[in-house]
């Protein structure tokens, strides 16, 4: 009888296959320092960009672009979807004919999933042997909270640039040498922690304590660390973080003096930047955006006048979601991404993220031609038509935050035409208290509302405050 082979035979036999098949590696297909040069970072990246003109950037896009359109008619999923909407091969060559192609959203990508198990055919992956599929090829999925979880796949250079563009966003924003960064990122199959890790270890020189998430390092040891370890720096989403600033105070541990926090990039969405920044005693508070598929896709600089598209690797397009057509600046619409660095694993063009924004006019301090959008606000598919109003959930947020008495968690609960706000407070019993909240959010938001108060931590288990990347903001009953 033949015995199993041992974890370290099988390992060997495949790196001989390796060296035999002349099988690339992972950072020899990424190449690191020619994504650099392509993608620069740091001061480089102003010496690049800063003054550079909008015809330049173009073509520098649609070079980009023709690759990925190249590797994404070699996919099926695309040859499927733009099959069905009558294109071939040809059709579109350039990103001024780039609305000829369909939009598709996550449901599209289950959908895929669902028809072709347990991958989806949106990418390509090894089910063929070593040989199949890009070297050094990465997978993470989407938490799979709301349904099965949605698998990410990356190659190597697009798993690399999706890590340098988070290290450029903290470059530009001020990150330096020597720096203690806190991640509250998750880790798991979910993709935000990991890259974190990335960006810090392969493009910056600053020292990362990756956390994780509340369930995975307790925020009581969170803060501690900070403290132990000279925290400097803080990243993560601004929900979690503002929690983790009271968590603090509650520990004897003061923003400031104990942890003294000189920077946090953040996504803020509609939480106040002062409110962060006056929780945790930070000098600069800075905002990012970006989705589990595509990474970064815009961020604010040290002019926070907007977030700068990080154009040389997307093309975003902001479409009125009744219309799909495009929305007139500084109209809100949904953000509609074209990953120009994409075009190795997971291809993506025009992915409607559901989430909003709007496009901001006019030049911008720093000299750079990438266009400018207002950042997060809110999500199309959240969006609840109460009373004939169009209610974002997420915006009650900015109106919360100035309460006192507000103990960080809420949620909406829709109940068929009912719509309630359920909102954690320091005490429920406190008189008036709800007719007051409901009042600034009528005033505020334009909708009026029932508010029922509950105790401090009693919604975390709804709202997934402790362990989400991103709470929900809206549940069904």
């Amino acid at each position: 009888m033949v015995s199993p082979r041992s974890g370290s035979d099988r390992s060997a036999i495949l790196y001989r296959l390796m060296v035999k098949e002349h099988l690339p590696d992972y950072f020899s297909v990424a190449d690191p320092a020619g994504l650099r040069r392509e993608y620069p970072l740091g001061d480089d990246f102003m010496a690049r960009f800063a003054g550079m003109g909008r015809d330049e950037l173009r073509a520098i896009q649609e070079g980009r672009f023709r690759r990925c359109l190249e590797r994404a008619w070699a996919t099926p999923f695309y040859r499927r979807l733009w099959g069905e909407a009558g294109l071939e091969p040809g059709d579109v060559q350039s990103l001024e004919h780039l609305e000829r192609l369909p939009v598709f959203s996550k449901s599209d990508l289950m959908k895929s999933v669902e028809a072709n198990p347990p991958f989806g055919d949106y990418h390509a992956h090894r089910d063929e042997g070593p040989q199949s599929g890009p070297a050094g090829l990465v997978m993470q999925t989407t938490s799979g909270t709301t349904g099965a979880p949605q698998p990410i796949f990356f190659g190597p250079r697009s798993r690399e640039l999706q890590a340098l563009m988070v290290a450029r966003a903290w470059l530009l924003q001020g990150l330096k040498a020597g720096d203690v960064v806190h991640s509250s990122y998750a880790h798991g199959m979910v993709n935000a922690g990991h890259f974190v890790r990335e960006a810090a270890l392969h493009y910056t020189r600053a020292l990362l304590l990756s956390a994780g998430a509340g369930n995975e390092t307790p925020s009581v040891s969170q803060v501690g660390n900070m403290a132990r370890f000279g925290a400097t720096v803080l990243v993560g989403f601004a929900d979690y973080l503002r929690k983790l600033a009271d968590t603090a105070r509650g520990r004897g541990l003061e923003p400031g003096r104990n942890i003294r926090v000189r920077m946090i990039s953040t996504h803020l969405g509609l939480m106040p930047r002062e409110e962060l920044a006056a929780a945790w005693a930070a000098e600069s508070v800075y905002d990012w955006y970006g989705v589990g598929d595509t990474g970064l896709i815009a961020t604010e600089g040290p002019d926070l006048d907007g977030m700068h598209v990080m154009e040389d690797a997307h093309f975003l397009e902001i479409l009125a979601p009744e219309s799909q057509r495009p929305a007139p600046d500084g109209e809100a619409g949904e953000l509609v991404c074209t990953c120009l660095y994409k075009d190795d694993a997971y291809p993506i063009i025009r992915f409607n993220t559901r989430d909003m924004s709007a496009r901001l006019a006019g030049s911008n301090a720093l000299g750079l031609p990438f266009a400018r959008i207002a950042g997060f606000l809110g999500r199309s598919d959240n969006m609840v038509k109460f009373k004939g109003i169009n209610f974002y959930p997420e915006a009650a947020a900015a109106v919360l935050v100035e309460l006192e008495e507000y103990a960080g968690d809420y949620v909406c609960v829709r109940d068929g035409e009912r719509l309630h706000v359920e909102i954690e407070v320091s005490d429920p019993r406190l008189p008036d208290l709800a007719d007051r909240i409901g009042a600034l959010i009528r005033e505020r938001l334009g909708v009026r509302v029932p508010v029922k108060l509950r105790e401090p931590g009693s919604l975390g288990e709804i709202t997934g405050s402790e362990s989400r990347q991103k709470p929900r903001r809206l549940v069904t009953r």
